[in-house]
């Protein structure tokens, strides 16, 4: 790719040509970046490595190993032209910075006179603009203080822009690090602006970002009795798609073309190579402080169902999990079942701690602390799988956090939502293997990871 003239996908009614691949991978925190619905077509799973291939390539460019995310190629005096005489809504948060961690408020702001375009509005999605609201906490519109332009809330009130919210702007451009999780809500946000914008006849960017996950697909494909904002449309539990194609797939699967919708792709980028260039972590969230637990969450995030910590309010959020009422022998127990199963990539081990808030907060807690020993084959929707079926055999007092509200096939648990479906909790309570349950989701995955292709940029 020219460096120059950065390419620029644009989709509304037809769909372009997929472009050549690049053969070089930028990572998140030194994580290797990380895979949508088909009715039939052939599919099939990466070789070994889970679409994390294991050559190295070599790139060109100004950004680090020849990496250059979405943000940058906007910013080439080409790309820019795309905003001219527009007045320009963004929708980011603190993880909306170029590769030297220039946040693209800033950067947009300055880019203003040279590009002939005017910033009129910030959109906060949850934890907010600037990062600083708790997981679930409501997102206010206020005034940014730094450049003085109104920021208006995508979660509290209102999770999808209003016309009223978007009657001074002509383009909305979203720039926000998503890490591949369906019941992550950055997406969501995603999907519901673009809904907007193609209602309000309203131009829509997304500049794309690396995926931690990889390409690989995990879990059941969304049933859409249970859409929520932890799961609106019908995807797996992992998507393996940047948050340019998964745009892309969005309006190409659910919204039927009516967003005039562009994506500035990266540069240097391919998701089946490994880590060329390495890019600051900034965590998306008060919860994900590192790539590691962006790598585990697809999959300890379901621990949330139950009445055990997931780590909140330790310095381990989702690589930790524990309760009061887990003992040595439970850890013990717990421990050697997991090592039984034989998960690629992991290693347990024992650890005791006292979450200051959420789930047992001011309580010691005993559990077990996850290492991803090996990114590349680490299988985070299955490891958690695993992770639940153990806490449910082994420890009498594992619960659904619903209790006794959560013990029918009529109810509707936490479970349910993150994972999509009833099937994942009914199998559980009936004994089948962790395994039965990856099993089940398979064919739903490759039938996804079909549909995918055409929506891939890279």
């Amino acid at each position: 790719m020219n460096q120059a003239a950065p390419r620029r996908t644009e989709q509304n009614e037809d769909e372009g040509s997929r472009p050549a691949r690049r053969r070089v991978l930028a990572s998140l925190g030194a994580l290797p970046a990380g895979a949508v619905l088909a009715g039939a077509g052939a599919a099939h799973a990466a070789p070994g490595g889970r679409g994390k291939g294991k050559g190295r390539g070599k790139g060109r460019g100004k950004g680090r190993g020849g990496f250059r995310l979405g943000v940058e190629n906007l910013l080439e005096e080409e790309a820019l032209e795309t905003l001219r005489d527009a007045r320009v809504g963004l929708i980011t948060n603190p993880t909306g910075t170029d590769s030297s961690l220039r946040s693209t408020i800033d950067l947009l702001v300055e880019a203003q006179e040279q590009g002939g375009f005017t910033m009129t509005a910030l959109f906060g999605p949850e934890h907010g603009v600037r990062g600083a609201e708790p997981a679930g906490g409501s997102v206010v519109d206020y005034i940014d203080e730094k450049t003085g332009l109104p920021v208006r809330s995508l979660y509290g009130a209102t999770q999808k822009p209003t016309p009223e919210m978007l009657e001074d702007v002509d383009v909305l451009v979203f720039d926000i690090q998503d890490i591949g999780t369906r019941f992550y809500t950055y997406i969501w946000t995603l999907y519901y602006a673009m809904q907007a914008a193609g209602e309000n006849d309203k131009r829509f960017i997304v500049l794309d970002r690396p995926n931690p996950l990889g390409t690989d697909i995990e879990g059941f494909v969304l049933e859409p009795e249970l859409s929520s904002f932890v799961g609106l449309r019908e995807i797996p539990q992992t998507h393996g798609l940047t948050v340019g194609e998964l745009a892309l797939l969005f309006n190409g699967e659910f919204l039927d073309g009516a967003t005039a919708l562009e994506v500035i792709e990266m540069s240097g980028y391919d998701p089946e190579e490994p880590l060329e260039a390495e890019l600051p972590w900034v965590l998306p969230s008060p919860n994900i402080p590192s790539a590691e637990t962006a790598l585990v969450y697809a999959g300890t995030g379901m621990i949330e169902s139950l009445n055990i910590s997931e780590g909140r309010g330790t310095t381990t959020p989702f690589l930790w999990f524990g309760a009061p009422f887990i003992t040595e022998a439970h850890v013990d127990t717990l421990i050697a079942e997991l090592e039984a199963a034989d998960l690629p990539g992991v290693l347990y081990r024992p650890m005791f701690a006292t979450p200051t808030t959420s789930k047992h907060a001011g309580e010691f807690c005993g559990g077990l602390q996850i290492h991803v020993t090996d990114a590349q084959e680490y299988e985070p929707v299955r490891t958690g799988i695993h992770v639940l079926a153990a806490l449910l055999r082994n420890v009498e007092e594992v619960d659904w956090r619903e209790g006794e509200d959560c013990r029918t096939e009529a109810d509707e648990c936490w479970v349910d939502k993150l994972t999509g479906t009833k099937r994942t909790r009914l199998m559980l309570e009936g004994g089948d293997s962790p395994e039965a349950i990856v099993a089940a989701w398979r064919k739903e995955s490759q039938r996804f990871r079909a549909t995918t292709q055409r929506y891939r940029r890279y």
